[in-house]
């Protein structure tokens, strides 16, 4: 079931996102050669308790940490280790969640480690460019299909490729609601969006095969092919006036 958010639940939504938008921003000039990925855990718990919130992942089906890191080849849900230490021309994908008054807010970043290949740098420009296409369908009428199909255009087009394996999701009083939101599909299927709908829209993109498995530890996950993976995710509300990015840090 699809739960419609009032105004009062969305700005509440709203200020557990933009905790999360504040502390992905201090973690984004964190993330340097030298660092290990605990320690930006432990900064990333620091921060959000700092601002009355509660980390939404440390303890989420057992999960250890505060922030899931995945480094390269990790596409999404990685443990954050004191033996992992970055290193120039890395990647990282951040992802972060913080609850408020109860609401989840839900985001992901992924930043490079001083320099990086040209198509390394276009990997994550295309994944970030694909999910702000798959915002530009967040509106009142349209099908939730049309979000998927949006980023999947756009990241096929540049030559990558899209992980089927996870989805984005609702999001509210729990951090995974109605609807699963994936990054592939025809477009015209599925829900129609109404207002109330909260989405975290999160696509996540290989340089190879979109093959991902799990690692021994039940949560990292990395591609099959060994190829190096970006993710970017917002948490988005439905209105009359289209998208609300709930996630995008206010100037």
């Amino acid at each position: 079931m699809i739960i419609l958010k009032s105004k009062e639940e969305i700005d509440k939504i709203a200020r557990a996102s933009q905790v999360v938008a504040e502390v992905l921003q201090e973690l984004r000039n964190l993330a340097k050669a030298g660092v290990t990925t605990e320690e930006l855990d432990q900064a990333a718990e620091r921060m959000i308790r700092n601002r009355k919130a509660i980390p939404a992942f440390k303890g989420y089906r057992n999960f250890p940490a505060t922030l899931c890191v995945s480094v390269n080849e990790q596409v999404v849900h990685g443990i954050p280790s004191p033996k992992r230490v970055l290193k120039n021309g890395d990647i990282v994908g951040l992802d972060l969640g913080a609850i408020c008054d109860g609401y989840y807010g839900d985001s992901a970043i992924t930043v490079s480690v001083g320099e990086v290949p040209d198509p390394v740098r276009r990997l994550i420009e295309v994944t970030r460019e694909s999910l702000e296409r798959g915002i530009a369908q967040v509106r009142e009428g349209g099908r939730l299909s049309d979000i998927s199909h949006a980023v999947q255009s756009h990241v096929e087009e540049a030559g990558f490729s899209v992980v089927r394996d996870f989805v984005g999701h609702g999001i509210g009083r729990s951090l995974h609601e109605e609807p699963q939101i994936p990054n592939f599909g025809e477009p015209g299927r599925g829900p129609r969006l109404k207002t109330g709908m909260v989405l975290a829209i999160e696509p996540m993109v290989n340089m190879g095969g979109p093959e991902v498995k799990v690692l021994k530890d039940g949560w990292t996950a990395v591609t099959e092919d060994g190829s190096w993976s970006a993710h970017f995710e917002h948490t988005v509300a439905v209105s009359k006036d289209g998208p609300v990015v709930l996630s995008r840090q206010a100037t």
